[in-house]
């Protein structure tokens, strides 16, 4: 009997020497140090090297002596962040086999390379540290994981803010084929893990959009008939999530369901819900891009531009 080969999971680590950085591979161990097919690229990119056109075609070695000695000095030291960062997870249980690192020079922008990398590479999900700004610079000017969020919509991001070690899950879900990719998604990374726990969640607030998609965005997953089995039921909108956990092989006693009517608005929700039941990851499906968001901004940007000590997971 042929036995389907399951594939391995891969992530690309964002590294720049920062405590930020460094709760990402806190939040990783602590998750998947003992997933033996977890493997991590640790990637490093440094800013404000400037070399001439064609020189990506040149050795590493031709290249470090075409940069300015600042340069190569800023090279190094991005260097010792990747060592630094190998020799931490080493501590937390993970196998140097399971880890690689990388150091490129940034040609585009932060998140325009590290979405480059991800696409190129084929990760499962690309994971960056939040860095502090205030809520109201991250809304005026931007950041990094916001701008990483536009650029990167067929690769999973993981934004991770703080040091986090719960193992609790919480996954809104509303109907749509969106949510179901997250759960599909939560679903591979989590297949025999050990602990972890899932609550699918639905919040019927007053603000709340009703979901608008056409059948055939789901066909295209799942096929028509599995759809039509577990989607299309009235009053049950946690029963196609569950059965993509099940059919994932995540124990049924470990998922749990949450409906509220509370509050205002669903991403104020969401991230009460996370706060006040200590969970450690939000996972989240997102609107295709040409998909209004209205006034208020997409749930996603919003629950992101909100959650502090937790890490989001946006798909899609």
């Amino acid at each position: 009997m042929n036995v389907k080969p399951v594939p391995s999971r891969k992530l690309l680590v964002a590294i720049d020497g920062s405590r930020h950085s460094r709760n990402s591979l806190h939040y990783l161990a602590r998750l998947f140090a003992g997933q033996l097919d977890v493997h991590f690229c640790l990637l490093s990119l440094v800013t404000w090297v400037s070399l001439p056109p064609g020189s990506e075609w040149l050795s590493e070695a031709e290249r470090l002596n075409m940069m300015r000695p600042e340069s190569r000095k800023r090279l190094v030291t991005h260097r010792g962040y990747l060592q630094s960062s190998v020799d931490y997870l080493v501590k937390q249980g993970i196998a140097r086999e399971r880890i690689e690192q990388e150091v490129q020079i940034c040609r585009d922008s932060l998140a325009g390379d590290l979405a480059h990398e991800a696409r190129r590479g084929l990760y499962d999900a690309v994971v960056l540290g939040r860095r502090g700004m205030t809520k109201l610079e991250e809304l005026l000017m931007g950041s990094v994981s916001a701008s990483l969020l536009e650029k990167c919509r067929t690769v999973p991001s993981w934004i991770i803010d703080g040091e986090i070690d719960s193992h609790r899950f919480l996954v809104p879900v509303d109907g749509s084929p969106y949510a179901l990719l997250a759960v599909d998604h939560l679903a591979f990374m989590l297949r025999d893990h050990p602990t972890a726990e899932i609550t699918l969640f639905h919040s019927n607030t007053i603000l709340a959009e009703q979901p608008r998609f056409q059948p055939e965005d789901c066909h295209r997953h799942w096929g028509a008939a599995w759809c039509a089995r577990h989607l299309e039921r009235p009053n049950d909108l946690f029963h196609a999530p569950r059965q993509i956990l099940k059919e994932s092989g995540f124990p049924a006693e470990r998922i749990y369901e949450l409906k509220t009517a509370k509050g205002f608005e669903p991403s104020r929700q969401i991230i009460r819900q996370a706060l006040i039941d200590g969970y450690g990851t939000i996972v989240l499906g997102r609107r295709g891009p040409d998909t209004p968001k209205g006034f208020f901004r997409g749930v996603s940007d919003r629950v992101l531009l909100m959650a502090e000590q937790v890490a989001v997971w946006v798909v899609g």
